[in-house]
């Protein structure tokens, strides 16, 4: 399984996926323009892995993102929740601000969403 690595631009979050690692990681902000083309690859991805059959963690810490980019995270997730129903272990962990409401809110309606572990953390 490859390692894929996408930079971090002013519109757009970094994202690393290692899945040797037992990793993967979208860092940032999140409006690119067409965030269904921009996060193609993270899908892939998920989707190479289904047959691995291995635990990871998928961490999310982003500081905004748009509602394209919402939309987006809910695929993201459903797609993890497809992987652990064919029989491979995930948890998420959210990330957020300690005094961002938002962002807080934010990964408690999504891990509503999902029978995932998914754990909210809190940095300063």
């Amino acid at each position: 399984m490859d390692k894929i690595y996408i930079e971090k631009t002013k519109i757009s979050p970094e994202i690393i996926l290692d899945f040797e690692a037992g990793n993967a990681e979208i860092n940032g902000e999140s409006y690119p323009e067409n965030a269904v083309a921009f996060y193609k690859p993270v899908f892939e991805w998920i989707t190479g892995i289904v047959s691995a059959n291995r635990n990871f963690v998928f961490n999310f810490r982003l500081n905004y993102f748009n509602t394209s980019s919402s939309k987006v995270v809910i695929d993201i997730l459903d797609a993890l929740q497809k992987y652990h129903t064919s029989g491979g272990k995930v948890s998420v962990v959210w990330y957020y601000k300690e005094d961002d409401d938002d962002m807080l809110e934010a990964g408690e309606e999504f891990a509503s969403d999902v029978d995932l572990s998914f754990e909210l953390k809190a940095f300063k």
